[in-house]
């Protein structure tokens, strides 16, 4: 039976993380590791600075079905690195999900996204790995998600993927029970360049970095396009980020 290594970033109470595991579990042996408390936007953060402590907690599927989560104080890219070097250190993973993110990951959304980030860490130690998320996190959503996650796992389980490429999965509320999915590029996102401030109780001055949701441009065969026309993304992103294209221009300057 395959072992499949789970996290995400939003820890044991995210909404995505039960639905997940339940659909999957028929599929394999499957380990989960989670912060132990929401970690959006923490991108490929590594924890340096503190201890790393995990501990177990119970997580009921069902009458007399439970599962034990490992949580933890670090960041979901360290609970990929603490499940492969050291809780499976002796075991074969054959494949590792990020995920279900309440939220979607589009376009430049990756380079925050912790949920991403799994997926990423994932494919630094050439395990093959993919990050899902959902436009709107109600319940018909996320379960519309799982059966994503459940069709693009079974495929990578058979599928050779390619070394240091990994997976990226948008799901949008669908109109039916028809799960199409579209294979994309990664979409520009335009975020928001207003920082709203205010005036806590004690009379100080904050700022909400946050800001105002992202748009998207619906550029043809982009991730962003395609969660629009209310189809499921999957886009393969590579580790190298080098621009090919202005490598030989670059070359060329007086430095």
């Amino acid at each position: 039976m395959p072992r499949i290594l789970i996290s995400n970033d939003d820890g044991i109470y995210g909404s995505g993380l039960k639905t997940l595991i339940l659909a999957l579990r028929p599929l394999a042996e499957l380990v989960v590791i989670v912060p132990d408390g929401e970690r959006s936007a923490a991108s490929h953060s590594i924890t340096l600075h503190k201890p790393y402590r995990v501990q177990k907690l119970p997580m009921e599927l069902g009458k007399n079905d439970v599962i034990h989560v490992t949580i933890t104080n670090g960041t979901p890219a360290d609970c990929v690195k603490f499940g492969v070097h050291e809780a499976l250190k002796h075991k074969k993973i054959d494949l590792i999900i990020g995920g279900i993110n309440n939220g979607s990951n589009l376009g430049e959304d990756i380079f925050y996204s912790g949920t991403v980030a799994i997926a990423r860490e994932g494919a630094m130690l050439g395990i093959p790995s993919f990050a899902i998320s959902v436009t709107h996190g109600t319940k018909r959503t996320m379960d519309q998600a799982a059966k994503v996650a459940l069709k693009v796992s079974k495929c990578l389980l058979q599928e050779k993927m390619p070394p240091r490429i990994f997976l990226n999965v948008n799901v949008p509320t669908l109109p039916n029970h028809n799960i199409p999915i579209e294979v994309t590029r990664l979409g520009r996102r335009v975020y928001g360049k207003r920082i709203p401030s205010g005036i806590d109780p004690r009379g100080h001055q904050y700022y909400w970095l946050a800001g105002v949701m992202p748009r998207g441009i619906p550029e043809k065969g982009t991730d962003i396009a395609t969660v629009e026309s209310n189809k499921v993304s999957l886009t393969p992103i590579s580790l190298d980020s080098t621009s090919f294209s202005f490598l030989s221009v670059l070359k060329s300057w007086k430095f």
